[in-house]
């Protein structure tokens, strides 16, 4: 090989590895700050244990296939499924006191904003069943508290963030089929 030619060769070489530097740059600087961060996670959700290493988006066995809203009684945790049949968006709630039994059923009524069976001002209602004359959903507090429900009244409002429970209104039309879970 000749001198000019290998100049040539490594002048191509050099440029080749500016621009592959000037596009890795790019690319970091428009990366998130956590690369792990999903944007269907609610800031207001509580946080993981950092030892835990599961990723909340899998869906617990059992839990049904297609269009699908899915919550789960053991982890008071709601996904929600699109046709595809992989979780959209996941995120924790405040069970009632009520809970509705293991099984499968579908969104029967919705209202925008009533009092809830606790007293409190609530969105987004999201009802599914009842049991014993109580109704059972998924709703959000007006002022965005998820506190524990009193122990002594029996309620059925499964409560999450205002942001999930606006995620969960779009979602949820009647007749949207909802998968509970132990």
């Amino acid at each position: 090989m000749s001198r000019s030619s290998s100049g040539f060769v490594a002048g191509l070489t050099a440029a080749a590895l500016a621009v592959v530097g000037f596009l890795a740059y790019q690319a970091s600087a428009s990366a998130p700050d956590d690369l792990n961060a999903r944007p269907d996670k609610s800031p207001t959700a509580p946080t993981r244990d950092p030892g835990d290493k599961r990723d909340p988006l899998v869906l617990p066995g059992g839990s049904g296939s297609g269009k699908r809203v899915v919550y789960s009684l053991g982890a008071d945790r709601v996904w929600l499924v699109g046709e595809s049949g992989k979780a959209k968006r996941t995120y924790k709630v405040t069970p009632s006191t009520v809970d509705p039994s293991v099984g499968q059923y579908t969104v029967t009524s919705r209202s925008g904003q009533v009092t809830g069976s606790d007293g409190v001002q609530i969105e987004h209602v999201v009802r599914f069943t009842s049991v014993d004359g109580v109704a059972i959903g998924f709703s959000a507090a007006l002022d965005g508290s998820t506190e524990k429900p009193d122990p002594g009244k029996k309620t059925g409002g499964v409560r999450s963030s205002r942001e999930d429970g606006n995620a969960m209104w779009d979602f949820a039309i009647i007749g949207t089929k909802v998968v509970v879970v132990r």
